[in-house]
């Protein structure tokens, strides 16, 4: 899915400098594409690291995903405030590119699931859970 949505965020980012820089000249440019460029990079940490909790168990994936949706935004409020420390930065602009691309991203997810993209993910099951299972389709078996 991360590599799918490459090209997509790569025009968004360009989109983005390009509206900035036609409303509000150079800052706003490098600041809307920076906020695409994020809500990208953002998208790519969350693929990478559900296909590692994916290797691990199903409550891992659940906890990466929920704890990871908070924690990726909180990256995302800090990172704002500290390009506010600069002086050509727009948080305007910023928060104008990341919210529709988040909002957009977010279509394309849902488009490439409905799709049947990652239907064949296998997550390996629960140690524990997989014994047990063995066990009693030994028993079953006598």
């Amino acid at each position: 899915m991360v590599k799918r949505a490459a090209v997509p965020a790569l025009i968004g980012i360009a989109v983005a400098a390009a509206a900035g820089a036609l409303i509000a000249g150079a800052g706003a440019a490098a600041s809307a594409g920076l906020g695409v460029a994020i809500v990208a990079a953002n998208f790519a940490v969350h693929g990478l690291s559900l296909a590692w909790a994916s290797t691990i168990s199903i409550p891992t994936v659940f906890a990466v995903a929920l704890g990871g949706f908070v924690v990726r935004l909180g990256v995302i409020v800090a990172a704002m405030f500290a390009l506010d420390l600069l002086a050509w930065f727009s948080p305007l602009a910023f928060g104008l590119a990341v919210v529709p691309a988040t909002l957009l991203l977010l279509v394309l997810e849902a488009r490439l699931v409905s799709r049947g993209l990652g239907g064949g993910l296998e997550i390996p099951a629960d140690p524990a859970a997989a014994r047990a299972g063995a066990a009693l389709a030994a028993r079953e078996a006598r």
